[in-house]
C-alpha cells in the first residue's frame, strides 16, 4: 500500500482538526471504500445468485447510459 501524503489543519490552540490529502489519494480511498462496502453488501445479500452466462445476459438487457 502506498503512503498517503497528508497535511494537518490545526486550530488556534494548535490542535489537529482536519487532514488534507491530494485529490488522487482521496479518489483512490473513495474507490477502495466503495468496493469494500459493495463486497460486504454482497456477502449479506441472500438473493438468487446468477451464473456467469446468466449475469452477462442480464447485463446486456440493462438500459445503456448516455
Amino acid at each position: 500500500m502506498e503512503t498517503i501524503k497528508k497535511k494537518y489543519v490545526i486550530d488556534e490552540n494548535n490542535n489537529q482538526v482536519a487532514v488534507q490529502i491530494d485529490i488522487k489519494a482521496y479518489q483512490k480511498l473513495e474507490e477502495l471504500l466503495e468496493n469494500y462496502a459493495l463486497v460486504e453488501l454482497m456477502k449479506e445479500d441472500n438473493s438468487e445468485r446468477l451464473e456467469v452466462r446468466e449475469a452477462k445476459e442480464f447485463y446486456k438487457k440493462l438500459p445503456k447510459e448516455k
